[in-house]
């Protein structure tokens, strides 16, 4: 769409014009006129569904959009991407990324190479991906600049490098990217590109699950269950574990069933430990099912629907304090 240097009106509605056929009525005001059909639409659609108002904050964004604010572009390349506010559109979003992209928007670059790695309104293209991945990772996006090191894991328009996923994935760690922490994390846990080192891996971990990330929670868990790292300790790979559980993160709520049921780290009870592996089963977790029969055998039924119950309150409180 090619942008439109005359300042545009504001729409000529009133409370009474609104409620008009929107689509005949708006699409035939001047400002409307020099869009393309399908935004005239989309516009319209909005100005009756959702009132006035809405529509003239995105005829504004469209406006913007058409002047040349990048900001703006990729705005409006979201909200065709997600459906939000307008029909589901993969080949506007990406023209409108486009336009926001060759302006030097890295947020709009990320976008538009995601746009490409899928083959959403544009063609399935690497190279392409590879290009917007990396002009966004070299502005410092630190999305942009994990899934670059994932091509450089996988091989995916670049040789396979190690190397490379390592740089990429450290730089976005460095400013938090919560992901790349805890992938990094793995890499030294593992030894993968880098050597092996526990410390190493347990500081990235602790950096990204201290923003919530659940994966991260468990591996601590598992470090402290295991000593790896630090000194082994049952009551702290339980607290690990009950946040990642209380994520509804299945693996976390499986040990902690165990751990209730064997009594490390926490005083033994069968009821909890059933109530674990059962919350881990409903999850999918092959091994809570097994926690659960197991420790059934040892219960009453008094025990057991007691369990069940705490399982049901524990869900309706989305894991909070179970």
């Amino acid at each position: 769409m090619a942008a439109n240097n005359a300042a545009r009106s504001n729409l000529p509605l009133s409370a009474s014009e609104a409620r008009l056929p929107i689509p005949r009525f708006l699409c035939q005001t001047l400002p409307m006129k020099k869009l393309t059909a399908a935004v005239c639409l989309t516009v319209a659609v909005l100005l009756g569904s959702a009132g006035l108002s809405r529509g003239a904050d995105l005829q504004k964004v469209l406006s913007a959009a058409e002047q040349g604010n990048p900001r703006a572009q990729f705005k409006l390349g979201k909200m065709y991407e997600k459906g939000q506010g307008v029909p589901q559109n993969y080949e506007a979003a990406a023209k409108w990324y486009g336009l926001a992209a060759k302006q030097g928007l890295a947020d709009a670059q990320n976008n538009l190479a995601f746009l490409y790695t899928h083959g959403h309104g544009v063609p399935w293209d690497r190279q392409t991906a590879l290009k917007w991945y990396r002009q966004a990772a070299e502005r410092g996006h630190a999305k942009s600049q994990f899934d670059l090191g994932e091509m450089h894991l996988k091989g995916r328009g670049v040789p396979q490098s190690l190397e490379g996923t390592v740089k990429w994935r450290k730089l976005a760690a460095e400013q938090g990217y919560a992901r790349a922490q805890f992938k990094l994390g793995e890499m030294y846990e593992i030894g993968l590109g880098v050597p092996r080192n526990y410390e190493t891996a347990l500081t990235w971990y602790r950096l990204a699950a201290e923003q919530g990330y659940a994966d991260a929670q468990f591996n601590i868990g598992w470090m402290y269950r295991k000593g790896k790292g630090v000194p082994q300790d049952d009551k702290t790979a339980v607290m690990w574990y009950r946040l990642a559980a209380e994520q509804g993160y299945a693996k976390s709520q499986f040990n902690l069933g165990v751990m209730y049921f064997t009594g490390h780290g926490v005083i033994k009870d069968n009821v909890y430990a059933h109530m674990w592996g059962n919350l881990a089963a409903s999850k999918g977790n092959k091994y809570g099912g097994e926690v659960k029969i197991h420790v059934a055998k040892q219960m009453t039924k008094i025990e057991i629907k007691q369990a069940e119950k705490l399982a049901q309150e524990c869900v309706r409180r989305n894991y909070k304090g179970c």
